[in-house]
């Protein structure tokens, strides 16, 4: 099961520095013309989580596993891109692959760097992009109102229902509210994945500042902080220049730049919890003298879905989890002690997964 992250933004935005970064390579050209991103590129990103290390320690596994998450780098956009302008196809046929959006907005200022647009202004640029990926959306919507009046036309359920909701979409967007934010019940939500639209899609604003601002933010990200809540977005603030510094950096000496910059972790962390969450994820763990591992699964997945992410046979023959809370992992000092403290719980197929359980499936095929 993928779940992918697109890096968007307008050239020169830091965008290719960042996934460099995330990805510890340079398998995306940073350079300060437009377009240096040709192809998305694509790479995993381990998350980070704490647990992972304690359950490793109790059950003294011999290796550790994060969990991933697929990070996309695409082209930058620029002004006109809904009609071909830049690299404009590309940019909208790859952001479609992706899952969430991870919008990062300029908010530093560099004589060296130059704007696409002229000078600094994130929520300017904010606007841009998501004008653009408005109107590739209208003009989506316009193709596919075509083909469901003709089929409703012939009385076609679902035609009917996606065509009442195409027209109660439409007029929202065309006023330039996002696909995600017009106001929907859960049906018309299912529903609305079916357009595959651009703007339906989650999005977190990631504030690229200079050095001295990492820690605290400035003006331009506190202005983007603001537009993130007034729209229910997720914002996180970072310093490409900083993470791609610690990137090429040992372990003790990233450490101490940290503690010298005054930050207790790296951005890139904030920025991979921040996606995970976008997504709606949540991470349970299997641990035992091979490893420990995390795993990654939509908040509301089953056992039997979970069990199927380590392998289709568990799945197949799935006969029951046995499922111990973290915390009752860790305050038990592992599984047996968590056993005889009647802290283990047998559960079926239907059981709704918790962020945290440690579990081992029992299985037979």
């Amino acid at each position: 099961m993928g779940f992918a992250c697109g890096i968007v933004g307008l050239p020169n935005v830091g965008k290719s520095t960042l996934f460099n970064a995330l990805t510890a390579s340079a398998a995306a050209a940073a350079a300060n013309y437009p377009f240096c991103t040709i192809e998305p590129n694509i790479g995993r990103v381990p998350v980070p989580d704490r647990r992972l290390e304690t359950l490793a320690r109790l059950a003294r596994s011999a290796r550790i596993v994060p969990a991933q998450l697929e990070i996309r780098d695409i082209a930058g956009l620029v002004r006109g891109a809904s009609r071909g302008e830049g690299l404009g196809n590309r940019f909208l046929a790859a952001i479609r692959e992706v899952d969430a959006i991870l919008h990062v907005l300029r908010c530093f200022e560099h004589p060296d760097v130059s704007h696409v647009e002229g000078r600094v202004d994130p929520l300017r640029d904010a606007e841009l992009v998501e004008t653009e990926l408005l109107l590739a959306d209208l003009e989506s919507l316009e193709r596919q109102k075509e083909g469901l009046a003709r089929r409703a036309r012939g009385r076609d359920p679902e035609a009917l229902a996606k065509l009442a909701l195409l027209e109660k979409l439409a007029p929202a967007m065309e006023a330039g509210t996002p696909a995600r934010a017009v106001p929907l019940d859960a049906d018309e939500r299912a529903l609305v994945k079916t357009f595959h639209l651009l703007t339906a899609k989650p999005v977190l604003y990631v504030c690229n500042v200079e050095e001295e601002a990492a820690a605290g933010g400035n003006r331009w990200s506190a202005a983007v902080a603001a537009m993130a809540e007034r729209q229910g977005a997720g914002c996180v603030l970072i310093s490409a220049a900083i993470e791609a510094e610690l990137a090429g950096l040992e372990p003790e000496e990233r450490k101490a730049y940290l503690e010298a910059l005054g930050l207790d972790e790296p951005g890139l962390a904030k920025v991979i919890r921040a996606g995970y969450a976008l997504l709606g994820l949540i991470t349970f763990f299997t641990a035992g003298p091979k490893e420990a591992r995390a795993w990654t699964v939509p908040e509301g997945a089953t056992a039997v879905e979970a069990a199927g992410t380590i392998h289709s046979d568990f799945a197949r023959g799935f006969i029951c989890a046995e499922v111990v809370a973290f915390e009752d992992y860790v305050r038990f000092g592992g599984e047996q002690g968590a056993k005889e403290a009647g802290r283990m719980r047998l559960e079926g197929r239907e059981y709704r997964i918790r962020d945290g359980d440690v579990c081992h499936f029992r299985f037979n095929v």
